[in-house]
């Protein structure tokens, strides 16, 4: 077992962590009032350090920086003009703790101006008239920080093979999790909002784009354990019944989400394998059950100081750069188009209804040729081949149908209802 996955328990320091959700809630709506607001509330974000977690830049006054230090159990805070304070993190109050960040923000020549209601909480009473005794473990803060350095590892290592759109590694002061995300490049529908606490244009602005999000909680919110969870919006058709891993994910009827346990990644022989397998394997049930256009939008995983090798395309072509060779066998109704490369089948299945039309039903990259657009090509030779033959094809499969939407010369083939 890792020495970096310390073991979490919620119950033993749910008071503590829930003054420190209420606390970097106060920080957090202190830099969300003073940035410019970027999509999906990214600009309200905090991020983990090698101490804590930082504010980063906050664009008031001289310029600020907002440091929770859980090693020396401080706030700190500097700014532009070289100024420094800090107050001590310890027994508290949310409305002491209001008071003091105050204090610190106008000593660093920032405006502490902001919103005094925490969100996604419930009974939410205003900072300032939070009077109710906190206690504070801080050996129970460290620990959480040490888990949320080695999630943060993981986490950057999966968004490396992602070429889309994607967020930072992030922690939300609302709903209290570290998350990262990746978006499929198309408009979502509208979410319908109605999350307690939380006001509807950010909900709706949050979720306007198709997402496929995985994050961590420390627990609360529905469960009482820390946990590893994952999402997609709008959830496909067939989303909560799809095959995931490891063995202890499972599906959270309340939640609407897959929910993996943090001790089934923290007991386990290698966490970090553990938790990529739960990443990767609910990214991939959202993408192929949602019709993501998973070739152009994935590659490598990154390495340590080597550029990824570039995926252009020839120019003046239109095609995609890499030249394989796809094969074609069928039988009396049934037929694939698949590729070999070192030694590993890509394919995609179909059916044929009649002389002149055939279903595309499947199609199956393995993770180890994701990247190279190798789904692309086999789309493309199922197109060439019906155009040849005088056949139009009905793209059943999700992966299939979403590439010919994107290609507009191909649009001949497909069959008209």
């Amino acid at each position: 077992m890792s020495h970096k996955w310390p073991q979490l328990d919620y119950l033993g320091w749910r008071e503590t962590c829930s003054a420190l959700h209420l606390y970097l809630q106060i920080a957090g709506k202190y830099r969300l009032a003073h940035t410019p607001w970027l999509n999906h509330s990214w600009n309200a974000t905090f991020y983990a350090t090698p101490r804590g977690l930082t504010s980063s830049l906050i664009p008031d006054g001289p310029g600020l920086e907002i440091r929770f230090d859980f090693v020396d159990q401080e706030v700190q805070g500097t700014s532009g003009d070289g100024k420094t304070a800090s107050f001590a993190l310890g027994p508290s109050t949310a409305a002491g703790f209001h008071g003091h960040f105050l204090k610190l923000v106008a000593d660093l020549g920032g405006t502490p101006k902001f919103s005094g209601v925490p969100n996604e909480v419930p009974f939410p009473i205003p900072f300032s008239e939070d009077e109710r005794d906190r206690p504070w473990d801080g050996e129970a803060v460290q620990r959480f920080h040490g888990a949320l350095l080695a999630i943060d590892g993981v986490f950057k290592s999966f968004r490396s093979s992602f070429l889309g759109k994607s967020s930072p590694v992030h922690l939300f002061w609302g709903s209290f999790d570290m998350a990262v995300t990746r978006f499929s490049g198309r408009r979502a529908p509208l979410h319908p909002a109605g999350i307690p606490t939380l006001p509807d244009d950010v909900a709706q602005e949050a979720y306007d784009r198709e997402v496929s999000s995985v994050g961590f909680w420390p627990g609360g919110g529905g469960i009482d354990y820390p946990a590893f969870y994952a999402y997609a919006y709008p959830e496909p058709k067939g989303f909560r019944a799809a095959s995931v891993g490891p063995e202890a994910a499972f599906w959270h009827e309340g939640m609407s989400e897959f929910i993996l346990p943090y001790e089934a990644v923290q007991s386990s022989a290698d966490p970090e394998a553990t938790l990529m397998e739960f990443l990767v394997l609910t990214y991939g049930a959202t993408t192929d059950l949602g019709g993501w256009d998973r070739d152009a939008l994935e590659c490598a995983p990154g390495r340590r100081g080597k550029p990824r090798p570039h995926d252009a395309a020839v120019p003046g072509s239109g095609q995609p750069a890499m030249d394989l060779k796809v094969e074609r066998e069928e039988a009396t109704s049934k037929g694939r188009y698949f590729v070999v490369v070192d030694g590993v089948v890509a394919e995609m299945t179909y059916s044929r209804v009649s002389n002149d039309m055939i279903i595309i039903d499947h199609t199956d990259v393995p993770a180890a040729l994701r990247g190279r657009r190798i789904g692309e090509h086999l789309v493309r030779k199922a197109a060439e081949d019906a155009r040849q033959d005088g056949v139009v094809i009905v793209p059943l499969c999700p992966f299939a149908k979403a590439q010919f939407e994107r290609h507009a010369e191909w649009q001949d083939v497909i069959a008209r209802s």
